[in-house]
């Protein structure tokens, strides 16, 4: 159920809109001032097309393209026009908005950066993608893991970003901190579209969370991204679904408060409890130990994989090596503790 997709808004519903924005092409300031102008159109498109919405959200991308530019006139800061901008459109709208921006970095190369900015212009949610899409990506990689918001109506939500969702661990984590719904943007193309779909699909059911995900749509003359917003369920499940029609909203009304009650209720695949205490109709509490070896390995700075692999940098993508050291995690300044 997704009360048609909002339009019959429950007490408990949260109501998103996941804009399935055309793919633009942003190559000099004066486009990327454009594109930022056309962003804050469709935050009040979407206030338009459906007044039950509570958070609009747009793809990874959608202010830069996919050129993957590094150049710094290009790059964005979060006191710089376009997100005063982002900000600015969230009030006059009256609504949440999700967006994407690659962020200058004085210490190395820019960040690929989500916001989520409430409907009085606070950014509540800051995030660092952790996994750059490598070799293609050049982006620094995040330093300051997953954060959770207190979003509209109560409910929990976290953003991951485009390859962030192949891994499961991500989504995990963000379940682990409290996330009932987990934003996934992405500028994927046509190749992704079995594994983006699985893959939403399965990190809903694994977490017991929703999953709202959504990519850029359409070509720049180049690429051709797919669009392809869904909602899926708790159980796994797809509620709604896009296809490639660029610049369409998909929306659906998510219940935070029916995950609340499966992670507190479900037995049978209660997967984020049972991580942790499996075997508890044999042992009292269950077997709260840690089998894993790569997560052993990882803790402990000595994860090798038991095979070879040939692309461990940037150069079959035309970037140098890189020569300088990962300088480890920084403190998320939006961060707030959740309950």
């Amino acid at each position: 159920m997704s009360g048609l997709g909002g339009l019959n808004k429950s007490p408990n519903g949260v109501v998103i809109g996941l804009v399935q924005l055309q793919l633009p092409v942003v190559e000099t300031p004066a486009q990327l001032k454009a594109q930022a102008e056309r962003i804050c159109w469709m935050v009040g498109k979407a206030r338009r097309n459906l007044g039950t919405m509570d958070l609009v959200v747009f793809p990874e991308y959608a202010l830069h393209g996919l050129s993957m530019s590094t150049a710094p006139e290009l790059m964005v800061s979060l006191d710089g026009p376009e997100v005063a901008s982002f900000k600015a459109a969230c009030i006059e709208h009256r609504i949440w908005g999700c967006f994407s921006i690659m962020e200058a970095n004085p210490g190395g190369n820019p960040y690929n950066t989500g916001l989520i900015i409430d409907d009085q212009g606070q950014i509540q949610l800051y995030y660092r993608k952790l996994h750059p899409w490598v070799p293609v990506e050049a982006w620094e990689p995040g330093n300051m893991g997953i954060p959770v918001c207190t979003g509209p109506n109560g409910s929990k939500i976290a953003l991951i970003i485009c390859h962030d969702g192949m891994f499961p661990e991500m989504a995990r984590e963000a379940a682990y901190k409290g996330a009932e719904i987990i934003l996934r943007t992405a500028g994927y193309t046509a190749p992704i579209r079995h594994a983006w779909k699985i893959t939403n699909q399965s990190n809903a059911f694994q977490n017991l969370a929703y999953t709202a995900s959504v990519c850029l749509c359409g070509s720049d003359g180049s690429f051709d991204s797919m669009g392809e917003g869904m909602f899926c369920s708790f159980d796994g499940s797809v509620m709604v679904a896009g296809g490639g029609r660029p610049d369409e909203i998909i929306t659906a009304e998510l219940r935070p408060d029916l995950v609340r009650e499966a992670r507190a209720l479900w037995g049978v695949e209660n997967n984020p409890y049972q991580l942790w205490h499996r075997g508890y109709v044999a042992v009292k509490g269950g077997a709260q130990d840690c089998p894993y070896t790569f997560m052993q390995d990882m803790v402990a700075g000595r994860y090798q994989l038991p095979w070879a692999v040939q692309v461990t940098d940037g150069t079959p993508c035309g970037f140098a090596p890189p020569e300088r050291s990962y300088r480890g995690a920084e403190v998320n300044p939006f961060e707030k503790k959740q309950d």
